[in-house]
């Protein structure tokens, strides 16, 4: 039986460090605190734990992180990624009343790759493919973005097609139907660890149903398994989660990010 508790005990020591942030143009340790800068003006805040931090210091790092970040003219945005099973006493409060907003809680979800790797059929027509090309990312990007409903734009393509450059093993996965991409995901071997991550998994609302999220996960957890690597994380949305879940995969905590826009 899978047990929750060893599976959140790795999450923790395996992914909690700099595994987490591959593509970091610069990481400060700031207290507990991980303050890391990404291309294209994104910061991000993460921590292994907030080491016992009371409300009196949380509302001192907040402040502190956020001035950190303003004092670079480039940074636009920041995303502070909190975790439902930490210590962290009055965390919420301090983010919103230093100008954070709270997005939906999402699960995070781990099980064995193998769970994963199963046959699932397609619907006619749709296939399923690894991309790389410069067209093929952007028109990914632009499905994820429609979506998810936000407005289509180039940050995401620019930042995956970075990522393809750095050639840090992320793999982009797609589904297509009469030469339109319907569906896709990244699968993230994190280096050093048991770990794989699916990431960004969007299908376009009338392909939804059918199977085809089902299916690319199963390619990315084939491939994870390729790599050697045992255990497949995601943060779930709750539309993935159920999915997963019939899969073997355990929800073991939550997951809420806190955004800031200059």
């Amino acid at each position: 039986m899978i047990n929750s508790v060893r599976l959140l005990a790795a999450y923790d020591e395996q992914l909690r460090t700099d595994a987490e942030t591959p593509s970091a143009v610069a990481v400060t340790q700031h207290g507990p605190l991980r303050l890391v800068t990404f291309a294209g003006g994104r910061g991000f805040v993460t921590y292994r734990d907030l080491g016992g931090a009371d409300t009196d210091t949380i509302r001192r790092l907040v402040p502190e992180a956020l001035a950190h970040y303003q004092a670079d003219p480039e940074i636009v945005r920041i995303k502070w990624k909190t975790r439902g099973h930490d210590h962290a006493p009055g965390l919420h409060e301090a983010l919103l009343e230093n100008g954070f907003t709270a997005d939906e809680p999402e699960s995070i979800m781990i099980g064995e790759a193998e769970l994963l790797a199963v046959d699932v059929p397609l619907p006619e027509g749709v296939t399923l493919r690894r991309v790389s090309e410069e067209a093929d990312v952007r028109a990914m990007a632009a499905m994820q973005d429609e979506a998810f409903g936000n407005p289509v734009s180039d940050d995401m393509a620019n930042a995956l097609l970075r990522r393809l450059a750095r050639n840090d093993g992320m793999e982009l996965w797609v589904a297509e139907a009469g030469g339109r991409i319907v569906s896709a995901g990244r699968l993230e071997p994190v280096h050093g660890t048991d770990f794989a991550g699916i990431w960004g998994g969007a299908t376009l609302a009338e392909w939804r149903g059918r199977g085809i999220y089902r299916a690319l996960t199963a390619a990315r957890a084939r491939s994870a398994l390729r790599m050697g690597k045992t255990l497949i994380n995601s943060d779930s949305t709750e539309y993935s989660r159920p999915i997963l879940e019939r899969y073997g995969l355990i929800k073991v905590s939550t997951t809420t990010p806190y955004n800031w826009q200059r």
